[in-house]
C-alpha cells in the first residue's frame, strides 16, 4: 500500500506534508491513526533525548575550549591554532553572526560554534596540532584511540541533527543511542553523566511506546 492509496486528513497533508508522513504511514501498514500515534511518539522520544544531548554538546564544547585555551594561552585560541580550512570557515561564520555586537567576547564565539565544529577537532586532520597536545586531556576517563572516539561522536552528531531537525528516529536503535550518550559524557565527566541521569526521561518514554 502506498500513500496514494490512503486518504490523509487535510491537516496532515497540508501541515506535515505527504512526503514527511510517508515513512510513518508505511511503518503503520497504511493505517493513518496508527501513523499519527507513531508520529506523536516520535515527537515525545525526541523531546526526551533533548536533555541528555544538551549535556553532551555543552560539555564537549566547554571541555575542549578549556583545554585549548590552556594550550595556547589565550581565550581566542583559534587565532593561533593550526586548524583545517573547514574549521576556520565555521569560526568565521560564527564571528560574522555576532560581530555586530560591540562588546562580543571569545565566549560568545565559543557558544556560537556548532556541535559539528567541536567533533571535527577530534578528527585525524587535527591529530597532531589539537588532539595530541591538548584535546585528549578533555577526556580524563577515556583510554582508547582517538579515531574510535571521533567515530562515536560522528554517529552522535548525525543522531543529534535528526533530533534537532525534527526528523524520524523511531526506527533507530534508540536504547543504543541512549547508552552511547552516557558513555561519551562519562569520558568527559562521571559527575556530569550522573547529574544528567537525574532528569533523564528516555527509558520511560521507550517503555511507554504503544505503536
Amino acid at each position: 500500500m502506498t500513500r496514494d492509496d490512503v486518504e490523509l486528513p487535510g491537516w496532515v497533508r497540508e501541515l506535515l506534508s505527504e512526503s514527511r508522513f510517508d515513512r510513518y504511514l508505511k511503518k503503520a501498514g497504511g493505517d493513518v491513526d496508527v501513523a499519527v500515534r507513531l508520529y506523536d511518539w516520535n515527537v515525545q522520544v525526541s523531546a526526551a533525548f533533548y536533555g541528555p544531548l544538551h549535556w553532551l554538546e555543552v560539555s564537549l564544547r566547554n571541555a575542549l575550549h578549556h583545554r585549548l585555551r590552556e594550550r595556547f594561552g589565550r581565550d581566542d585560541w583559534w587565532k593561533v591554532a593550526q586548524l583545517a580550512d573547514n574549521a576556520k570557515f565555521k569560526i568565521g561564520r560564527a564571528r560574522r553572526k555576532i560581530e555586530r555586537r560591540a562588546d562580543f567576547t571569545p565566549d560568545d564565539v565559543v557558544a556560537e560554534l556548532t556541535f559539528g565544529f567541536w567533533v571535527s577537532l577530534l578528527s585525524r586532520t587535527h591529530d597532531r596540532q589539537i588532539w595530541v597536545p591538548a584535546a585528549h586531556r578533555a577526556f580524563p576517563h577515556y583510554t582508547g584511540p582517538r579515531n574510535a572516539l571521533h567515530d562515536d561522536f560522528m554517529g552522535m552528531l548525525d543522531f543529534r541533527n535528526r533530533v534537532m531537525h525534527h526528523e524520524p528516529i523511531f526506527y533507530l536503535d534508540l536504547p543504543e543511542y541512549h547508552e552511547r550518550i552516557y558513555r561519551l559524557l562519562g569520558h568527559l565527566s562521571h559527575d556530569a553523566a550522573r547529574h544528567a541521569e537525574r532528569t533523564d526521561r528516555i527509558s520511560a518514554v521507550l517503555d511507554a511506546r504503544d505503536v
